[in-house]
């Protein structure tokens, strides 16, 4: 039975009027009083008090000169009584809103080491400045993934992470294409641009680490275009250093291309392959939907690199 049964049984639980009115009676001695202050007339208290009675099995109030009095066996249940209204009044209370400046937990993230150039520094400053006592640790993107948003050993996952489907909400951040990068001092590769010879005559670096290298690399194997690499990366950690000291070229996604660019003596151009963009997403778990930590964390990257263009609404994966 649920705690608002009023049946007679002797076994209900006490319905949460029940237990208030037991509170108010041992509080104000007054059916009266504890009327008023339940906005109920007094035969209906008096109803309630009988019922209340004959489920505790003893009279519980007792008439005198100085009020109702409390009998031993109300002395007995008032302190559990008032311990199951406070956790009722908990259940029932919103939650608490979270306060970055003076919370003090820590939040992982899962993205890509791109993301450790591209967004991170962004999102470190920020919180910094707003969030002192927030401490940041930054997870791989792998097959563990769902399963750490799901048990909240990880708080979002930022990137594109297509294996997580149903139970997962996810929302846009911001559209990535694909770029060459190229040495700003490349002997053959100059003010005329950069084409689709031009890219097929080069040596490559490739970066076999990733989520969109299998985009990169279908689309290279439906235009039929084989590169001719001399030097495979597991990530984007030294790419700027080894292309602006060669000759090599490097296909990446637009951001991490220009972020690079702008740390180097690089030059960026369109790739000359057509291959598809992709969309960098937020994700996380439905059962921290509503947590406000996780949603303050979530507006946060939203904020910082969402495109106002359009802001994009999250939406819930489903089973297919």
């Amino acid at each position: 039975m649920n705690l608002d049964d009023d049946t007679d049984d002797g076994t209900a639980l006490l319905s949460v009027k029940l237990l208030r009115l037991f509170d108010l009676l041992y509080s104000t001695n007054s059916v009266t009083r504890a009327a008023e202050q339940l906005g109920q007339s007094q035969p209906t208290v008096s109803n309630w008090l009988g019922r209340l009675r004959r489920q505790l099995g003893d009279e519980l109030f007792v008439r005198t000169a100085a009020g109702m009095q409390a009998t031993p066996r109300a002395e007995e249940l008032i302190v559990p009584a008032r311990e199951a209204l406070a956790s009722l009044r908990r259940l029932a209370a919103p939650a608490q809103a979270f306060d970055p400046s003076s919370a003090t937990r820590r939040f992982r993230i899962c993205m890509t080491d791109a993301s450790h150039i591209t967004l991170l520094p962004q999102l470190l400053a920020h919180v910094r400045a707003v969030a002192p006592g927030v401490r940041l640790e930054a997870a791989r993107i792998d097959e563990q993934s769902a399963q750490a948003l799901q048990s909240g050993q990880a708080d979002l996952a930022i990137g594109l992470v297509p294996w997580l489907e149903s139970g997962f909400y996810q929302q846009v951040l911001y559209p990535q294409d694909w770029v060459c990068l190229v040495n700003a001092r490349h002997p053959r590769i100059g003010g005329k641009g950069f084409s689709l010879r031009d890219y097929k005559a080069e040596a490559h670096v490739g970066i076999v680490g990733g989520t969109g290298v299998q985009l990169l690399e279908a689309a290279l194997l439906r235009q039929r275009v084989a590169r001719r690499i001399l030097l495979e990366l597991p990530g984007f950690l030294g790419l700027a250093a080894i292309v602006s000291t060669t000759d090599l070229i490097a296909t990446v996604p637009r951001h991490i291309g220009e972020t690079l660019a702008r740390t180097g003596e690089l030059r960026v151009f369109d790739c000359p392959v057509p291959v598809p963009p992709f969309t960098v997403k937020q994700h996380w778990h439905a059962r921290y939907h509503q947590d406000p930590a996780n949603r303050w964390l979530r507006g946060l990257c939203e904020d910082l690199f969402a495109k106002r263009a359009a802001k994009p609404t999250p939406k819930r994966n489903r089973v297919p």
